[in-house]
This record gives structure tokens, C-alpha cells and sequence, in this order.
């Protein structure tokens, strides 16, 4: 159980297999990011309006997410360097049933997330790249040349999983943010740091949205795979970020000098 996990026990529960109804695959995705403390006391205001996912009584679910990219980190570049059309390829595990998957996630010019996935073997969490059935994957669905990909980012969060009522948004909560650069061989967390992903296929109206207006809250994205990377790797250029790393030091009001960082050899 995280820190906020409390916060939202009251919501009535929603299975795994219910919420498969609501897979929001080719969908307009708004990020939030805020405190700890700053979720707890909205918390209370989601009660009647979200049902929350419960597996095996948990309403935390375990997560891990390793990144692949190009030697010269294209894929985070052209993140950085502000291009609308932007593919990732990750392979996720969710560590509480072992379920696996390697995905490709498009994101097109006007915002849209479109996200495509494999069912692979548990154990082939990091070498997915040698699945026959993934290199057709990849083949079919991704720009990249697969002969240059290897895993840089490895993300461990633990994620809380709401859906509104009317069963048209997905809402994911996600704390505990810890990563690791295979490359570079080091390691980070964000303390204090909650990102809130609201998931809607169209722009129905949202509850958490008026919330977060109410709150004074606005939105702003960053990706977990982003700020990994300038975490962990110092020959990365982050200046477009610089202003996003500010505000989460002055929400969090913890130093990214005081983030751990160390040498995982």
C-alpha cells in the first residue's frame, strides 16, 4: 500500500476483468502533476463519481516498464525537440498477475495516443527483442531499425487505477516512481511526486477535471521515460524540460539534487 492508497479506499471497487471494457487504446491523454499531500485532500471528492480497480482485494498495482531507444536516444530527442509525431517502445509487467506485454505507443499531430501491444513470456521482460513474434511486430509498426534498439530507462511505480462511472474515462494514479538507466548504471526516484493520467477516447466531460480547474491545478505532462532519462543520464539534453523540472522541485518541494542517484553496479 502507497501513501495516497488510504486516500481513495471509500471508492467502490471494479474488477480487472469489468475493466477491461474500457481498454481506451486510441485515445487524448491529459497529464497532471502534483504532491502527495495535494492528492490526499482532493481524494475525498472523487467518492460517487469513480469506481476504483481492485485485483486480488489490492487497489495498488505493482508496475515496471523498460524503454528501449537507439544508441543516440532518438526516441527521447525527438520528445525533447518538440515533434508532435512520436513513436515509443517499451515492454511492461505488471507485477502483481506477471501479465507481460511489449507495446508500441503513436502519438500523432493532434494529440492523439494510439497504443499497440504484444503478449510476450514474463521472462523475456528484457530481451522482447528476440521474440520472433515481436520483431514482426516491430517490423510492421515501428519506424526504428529493431538492430538498434537495446533498453536504456527500467521504471518501477506503483499505480491506482480509477474509471468514471459512465465507464468513458480511465483515470491512472502513479507514485513511488523509480527508475534505472541501463546504460549509464544509475538510479532515481521522484519523491513525492504523483502523475495523473486522465484517458478519454473523445472530450466528454470529466470530474477530476473540474476538480483539478477548481484546484487551481493545470495541466502539464512530462514522461516518466523523459524524466528517467535526465535523471540517470547526464549526457542527455533536457533544456526544453528545465522549466517542467522547476515546477516539480516547487510542488514536491524536494530538490532533484536530493533525488537518490547512484551507481547500481
Amino acid at each position: 500500500m502507497t501513501t495516497i492508497s488510504p486516500s481513495v479506499s471509500q471508492l467502490s471497487p471494479i474488477s480487472l476483468e469489468e475493466m477491461k471494457q474500457v481498454q481506451l487504446m486510441n485515445r487524448i491523454d491529459t497529464k497532471y502533476l502534483m504532491s502527495e499531500n495535494s492528492f490526499i485532500a482532493l481524494a475525498p471528492f472523487l467518492a460517487g463519481q469513480y469506481y476504483i480497480q481492485t485485483i486480488k482485494g489490492e487497489i495498488t498495482a505493482p508496475y515496471q516498464t523498460l524503454y528501449f531507444d537507439t544508441p543516440d536516444i532518438d526516441m527521447y530527442l525527438v520528445h525533447h525537440n518538440r515533434k508532435m509525431e512520436r513513436q515509443k517502445i517499451r515492454t511492461r509487467r505488471y507485477r502483481s498477475t506477471l501479465t507481460t506485454f511489449c507495446e508500441i505507443k503513436n502519438k500523432d499531430n493532434k494529440g492523439r495516443t494510439n497504443k499497440l501491444r504484444v503478449p510476450i513470456h514474463p521472462e523475456m521482460f528484457e530481451t522482447a527483442l528476440d521474440d520472433s513474434k515481436v520483431q514482426s511486430f516491430i517490423k510492421e509498426n515501428l519506424k526504428y531499425n529493431i538492430s538498434l534498439l537495446s533498453p536504456q530507462v527500467e521504471i518501477f511505480f506503483e499505480r491506482i487505477t480509477l474509471v468514471n462511472i459512465e465507464k468513458t474515462e480511465r483515470i491512472t494514479i502513479d507514485s513511488g516512481i523509480k527508475f534505472k538507466n541501463h546504460h549509464t548504471g544509475k538510479s532515481a526516484m521522484a519523491s513525492n511526486l504523483i502523475i495523473i493520467e486522465i484517458k478519454q477516447e473523445g472530450r466528454s466531460r470529466s470530474h477530476l477535471k473540474e476538480l483539478l480547474v477548481k484546484s487551481h491545478i493545470q495541466a502539464k505532462s512530462i514522461s516518466k521515460y523523459c524524466l528517467g532519462t535526465i535523471l540517470t543520464n547526464s549526457e542527455a539534453k533536457y533544456n526544453r524540460f528545465k522549466r517542467k523540472l522547476r515546477y516539480i522541485e516547487k510542488i514536491t518541494r524536494t530538490p532533484f539534487l536530493q533525488i537518490t542517484q547512484t551507481n547500481s553496479n
